[in-house]
C-alpha cells in the first residue's frame, strides 16, 4: 500500500519501515492546519482525504482529492515551509506519516527515492493545471468527469485502481456540487458508458474518456 517502498534497497528499506508511523484518522479531523511546521510526508493507506484552502478568510476551495495511495507534502519539507494548505479526512481513514528526518535521509542516499519525488512532483504540477481548468467549466457533468479521472491518477493514486470508493456527497464536496447534482452528473456519465455506479462507489470504465469528456 506504499508504493515507494519497492524502489528503496534493503538496508534503506528496512529503516524507512521502522521509522513510519500509522494513525486512524476521524471523518473531520486535520491532519496538516495552514501555518504549522511540517514535520511528517504524509500517505493514504485507506480512506480519503482533501486538500483545502483557509476558508476562513476566503471561499472555500478544494485543491485535491487525496484517495488511497497519495502521498503529499513534499514540497512543504523540501522548502522548510509551514503549510499553506489544510488536510482534512472526509471519512475515517488510516493515515502513514514519515518523519522529516527519515525523508531528508533517504534524499540524501536513495537515487531511486529523489527519481519517485521528481516523478511525483511533475505529475502534481499537471495535476493542479487539470484542476485549474476544471474549476473554470462552468457545465457541472463535465467538471464531475474531469474530476473523477483526476482521482484515478494511476502516479499520483495508485492504490486506487479500477473502482473508487466515495460517496456522491463526498463527491459534492471535492467538486462543490451538491449531492443530487452530482448524482444527475453520475447517471450522464453511466449512460455514456464511462463509468458504473456501484453502492458506495464508482468503477471507471474509460478514463482517457472521462478526461476528455465534453457534453452532447
Amino acid at each position: 500500500m506504499i508504493p515507494w517502498l519497492r524502489v528503496l534497497g534493503p538496508e534503506d528499506r528496512a529503516r524507512t519501515v521502522a521509522d513510519l508511523q500509522l494513525a486512524d484518522a476521524e471523518p473531520g479531523e486535520r491532519l496538516c492546519r495552514i501555518g504549522r511546521p511540517a514535520a511528517l510526508w504524509f500517505g493514504v493507506i485507506d480512506g480519503l482525504l482533501k486538500m483545502t484552502n483557509d476558508d476562513s478568510v476566503d471561499a472555500a476551495i478544494t485543491y485535491s482529492g487525496l484517495p488511497p495511495g497519495a502521498w503529499f507534502g513534499e514540497g512543504t519539507l523540501l522548502k522548510r515551509e509551514s503549510y499553506r494548505y489544510n488536510i482534512e479526512t472526509l471519512r475515517r481513514s488510516v493515515v502513514a506519516g514519515l518523519p522529516i528526518g527519515t525523508f531528508e535521509w533517504l534524499l540524501e542516499r536513495s537515487i531511486p527515492f529523489n527519481r519517485y519525488l521528481m516523478n511525483q512532483l511533475n505529475e502534481r504540477v499537471s495535476q493542479f493545471i487539470a484542476a485549474r481548468e476544471t474549476d473554470r467549466l462552468t457545465d457541472p457533468d463535465t467538471r464531475v468527469a474531469r474530476s473523477l479521472g483526476g482521482l484515478f491518477h494511476p502516479v499520483l493514486f495508485p492504490g486506487v485502481g479500477t473502482v473508487l470508493r466515495i460517496t456522491q456527497q463526498e463527491l459534492g464536496y471535492l467538486v462543490g456540487l451538491s449531492r443530487q447534482r452530482v448524482n444527475e452528473a453520475l447517471r450522464a456519465l453511466q449512460s455514456a458508458g464511462l463509468i458504473r455506479i456501484e453502492y458506495g462507489g464508482v468503477q471507471v470504465l474509460d478514463l482517457e474518456g472521462l478526461r476528455r469528456y465534453r457534453p452532447r
